[in-house]
């Protein structure tokens, strides 16, 4: 069976979600050809030769581009069977189908892919589903195998505050998530289940990267301390084997702070920086998320990953319907107090509260009363705040930020361009100097940080 998998969009990363199914379709006896439409353009010749084409959909913005490819891969190939799989596939399967996607799979993904090879091959007729749409099953991982992926040198790298520069690999350990935070993508598909990457699998896996160039590695598990034991003895494995090389990780806050003993293992293993979702610094709205902490203890973990030595990443779901521009004020006002300019990517200053299909925000009486028809292109529920000056100072800060990131502004400079639209928007003139303890503006960040920042 000749199968060919297509990422379209991961964060610059080197897609595990190509690389561990093709180990998986190979050791079953397939011909697998990986694409990775982020970095080359669409192989129409692997397209008609494919028997099965296999979508990976791991976040918004890989789905939305992947619907722009699928016709097109319709016209080149209309034999070919066409999969949808990934955390966003199940959550959009009716649209999917619409589009000619016959199977969807999410969850534990690879054995399903590997059923569905199988079967076509043996002659199932096309359309037709044997595969749960989502599987948590509890898999036997194989080591992933990137052959035929771009290198790389060709994905994001991590810049150091030197200036110099890293190869970055990337890998998972685990997933799924054991919480419930009612925005989150994972939640519609695991309920609260998490799935082990086996250590000796993830340990090869970045073996292989490092003889490939990779200096740091990624961690792309949504939540890195769901299973500790697991995570700091891989961590402490992969020290003693690679000393010079760093890691990044992603964990929740209440994580951080329960786990406040165990935060000297990540850096003395070489944990460059610690990335968490703290999406509020109000206390209403992180309770409407359920996200598991407040306002206090965000601004507890500031100041014990200070005393651990370990640079702190937070993200934001900056616009709500929640949000007042004296809210915002409070957020840029709070970065700045907490000298944290630096660790916030810039695009986290602009990004808006997506609800997407299945999301558990839909459980709340007033988002139900607050959102408009399903867009079916941006695939969202629609809502609009009920101040218009809210959502026009998030455009112009979305704008603005992405002007700014591509003329390779710094990152305080973004922020004060931030910050004299919240004056704009305020209708007052209050300079930038007065917030508490601004740091002065740098010439680059302070702080290792990848060329691709994390969103959705």
């Amino acid at each position: 069976m000749n199968v060919l998998l297509i990422s379209t969009y991961e964060l610059g990363r080197q897609p595990f979600g190509l690389a561990s199914p093709a180990a998986w379709l190979r050791a079953a006896g397939n011909e697998v050809h990986s694409l990775d439409l982020s970095r080359d353009p669409l192989d129409e010749d692997a397209v008609r030769a494919a028997r099965l084409v296999c979508f990976y959909l791991p976040m918004h913005t890989a789905t939305r581009i992947a619907m722009s490819v699928i016709p097109r891969v319709r016209e080149l190939s209309s034999s070919a069977e066409l999969c949808a799989y990934g955390l966003y596939a199940p959550v959009n399967a009716d649209l999917l189908r619409k589009m000619g996607v016959a199977a969807i799979l999410g969850g534990e993904f690879e054995e399903g892919l590997v059923s569905l090879a199988r079967r076509l091959s043996a002659g199932a007729s096309r359309g037709e589903q044997a595969e749960p749409e989502i599987s948590l099953a509890r898999q036997k991982f194989v080591v992933p195998q990137r052959e035929g992926l771009p290198p790389l040198e060709r994905y994001a790298h991590l810049t150091l505050p030197d200036g110099s520069t890293r190869v970055v690999g990337y890998t998972e350990t685990s997933r799924g998530c054991k919480h419930l935070c009612r925005h989150c993508p994972i939640v519609p598909v695991y309920n609260g289940a998490f799935r082990i990457v086996q250590q000796e699998v993830v340990l090869e896996d970045i073996r292989r990267q490092v003889a490939a160039g990779a200096q740091h590695i990624t961690f792309g598990d949504p939540d890195f301390l769901n299973g500790p034991t697991h995570a700091l003895e891989l961590v402490r494995a992969l020290h003693r084997e690679h000393p010079a090389l760093s890691y990044d990780v992603t964990i929740k806050v209440e994580h951080l702070l329960r786990h406040a003993d165990d935060l000297p293992v990540l850096r003395q293993t070489g944990c460059a920086f610690v990335t968490t979702a703290v999406e509020s610094l109000d206390d209403r709205v992180l309770a409407l998320l359920d996200k598991g902490h407040t306002r206090a203890d965000f601004l507890r973990l500031v100041k014990i990953m200070h005393q651990a030595g370990l640079f702190l990443v937070p993200t934001f779901v900056s616009f709500t319907p929640w949000l007042t521009l004296e809210s915002y004020e409070d957020l840029l006002r709070t970065l700045a107090r907490l000298d944290l300019v630096d660790s916030v990517p810039p695009v986290q200053l602009a990004i808006r509260l997506l609800i997407p299909a299945g999301s558990r925000l839909l459980e709340l009486p007033e988002v139900r009363a607050l959102v408009g028809p399903f867009d079916e292109q941006a695939l969202t529920w629609r809502w609009q705040h009920p101040d218009f000056q809210v959502d026009q100072l998030q455009r112009d800060v979305e704008a603005t930020i992405a002007g700014l990131t591509k003329a390779g502004a710094s990152r305080r400079a973004i922020f004060a361009e931030a910050w004299k639209l919240l004056n704009q928007a305020m209708k007052r003139e209050e300079p930038l100097e007065a917030l508490p303890a601004m740091p002065p503006a740098a010439a680059r960040c302070t702080i290792p940080y990848l060329t691709e920042p994390w969103y959705c």
